[in-house]
């Protein structure tokens, strides 16, 4: 599992509570700064860890969120911005204090619908208190793990984990589930292009790849160069993927018979919020001179001529609805800006993104009544096959 698509677990909890401490014990490694001085960690830090039982994991290690100072504030911001991301909290108390820091990130948590454990650190200088640990079962109805990260084995804490982080953070999905079947033709048209990194396939082709053999299907990868050769001469497939960009090419070739989709729209099925996905492409056709659109980006990368959500599909938009529409762009989990001053947000894939990350970045859109569709979805609308590309998901999404 490739490290950002493993569940992230965020650590909190005020400065010198020792989170730091606490991921060094869960990794077995020194891989966090520990000291005495208050604010060693200042913005956020993820280590990749592996936890039987759950497998690869993601560690957040945040600032303190008891920091008052100008520069604290900031970093105390960075740590809530974490939340956006993560599939579980880990919130750290020690010396029995539980106040209005500590109230206001589980309140966020809740608000996030992020499942956390509390974990009462430094047990060997300060044991929980009754009181402390009746008011968190009573008014929160979670229960404190007294610890000693210094002293005591973690994996009480990494029970409390494995019962706390929810299987679809961490249970492989399948892309094709569904879909296919056992013993399925499945054709993955693959162009190779100026976009095409260089001696490899994009990760959602990879990924189509890989799942086409665990559903037990017969995988054909070719260009589609070759994808008329192959209809000439062999019998039909019984799904054809193709890139999104070759969409208006492959559909001249695939007979109607023949269940059609893309790469791009699997992911979105498997990742996004594919019924909003459905509801919000068509409003393509609705957009008016002027008009802002939002294009999500879930990793950074180098702006090429060729460049898909910058470049090909924005004009792509100009050209089908023929109005001077302008583009913002939000690469990686950089915030959203006033989210009421687009008319549409538009969605990358996704393939370097978790599902808990994706639909964090589409709700505000969503929450807001803007309209949301991804890159696949939004290429296959504006190249007339968004009907024919999206019929083999009903009711199975």
């Amino acid at each position: 599992m490739p490290k950002s698509l493993a569940p992230h677990i965020g650590i909190y909890g005020r400065t010198n509570n020792g989170k730091s401490t606490l991921i060094n014990k869960l990794t077995g490694q020194s891989v966090a700064i520990v000291s005495e001085q208050a604010g060693t960690t200042t913005d956020p830090v993820k280590k990749s860890i592996e936890i039987f039982g759950i497998g690869p994991v993601i560690l957040i290690d945040t600032a303190g969120i008891d920091d008052t100072s100008e520069l604290g504030k900031q970093r105390v911001e960075k740590t809530y911005q974490t939340l956006k991301e993560i599939d579980c909290a880990i919130l750290i108390l020690s010396d029995n204090h539980f106040g209005d820091p500590e109230a206001e990130l589980v309140n966020r948590f809740i608000e996030f619908a992020i499942p956390y454990i509390v974990v009462h650190n430094k047990a060997d200088n300060w044991p929980l208190d009754v009181s402390l640990d009746y008011y968190l079962e009573t008014q929160y109805h979670v229960k404190a793990i007294d610890f000693s990260a210094r002293y005591d084995d973690p994996q009480p804490i990494i029970e409390a984990l494995k019962k706390a982080i929810p299987e679809s953070a961490y249970k492989k999905a399948s892309m094709l589930g569904g879909i296919v079947k056992p013993n399925d033709v499945v054709v993955l048209v693959t162009p190779i292009d100026a976009e095409a990194p260089e001696g490899r396939l994009i990760l959602p082709q990879v990924m189509a790849i890989r799942d086409a053999l665990d559903n037990d299907c017969i995988c054909v990868v070719l260009k589609e160069t070759n994808l008329q050769q192959y209809f000439d001469t062999m019998p039909h497939p019984d799904l054809v993927v193709t890139d999104s960009q070759a969409f208006a090419m492959v559909s001249k070739i695939v007979p109607e018979t023949v269940p059609l989709t893309s790469f791009s729209i699997l992911l979105a099925r498997l990742r996004g919020d594919f019924e909003n996905y459905l509801k919000g492409t068509p409003h393509l056709s609705q957009l008016k001179d002027g008009d802002k659109i939002l294009m999500l980006e879930s990793c950074t990368h180098e702006i090429s001529c060729g460049d898909i959500g910058r470049v090909k599909l924005p004009n792509l938009i100009r050209k089908f609805t023929g109005k001077n529409i302008q583009f913002d762009y939000v690469a990686g989990l950089s915030p959203i800006n006033n989210i009421n001053q687009y008319a549409m947000a538009i969605q990358c894939g996704g393939c370097v993104a978790t599902r808990k990350q994706l639909l964090n970045r589409t709700n505000l859109a969503v929450k807001a009544g803007i309209p949301i569709s991804n890159y696949g979805m939004a290429i296959a609308y504006m190249t007339g096959v968004f009907a024919r590309a999206t019929k083999l998901y009903n009711s199975k999404f």
